[in-house]
């Protein structure tokens, strides 16, 4: 039980260490993680009674 629990232990760390990775080297393969800048208007009804 030890031993599954140590590999899902590595796993998780490999998995966070790929992740933290492709956020660094993504956008150099095209992938684009900006957000997205756009004005939005909307208008408000206030009742001020």
């Amino acid at each position: 039980m030890a031993r599954l629990i140590k590999y899902l232990f590595y796993i998780v760390i490999l998995a966070g260490i790929g992740l933290v990775g492709y956020a660094y080297i993504g956008p150099w393969f095209g992938a684009d993680f900006s957000a997205p800048t756009e004005e939005v208007r909307k208008p408000v009804v206030l009742n001020a009674d």
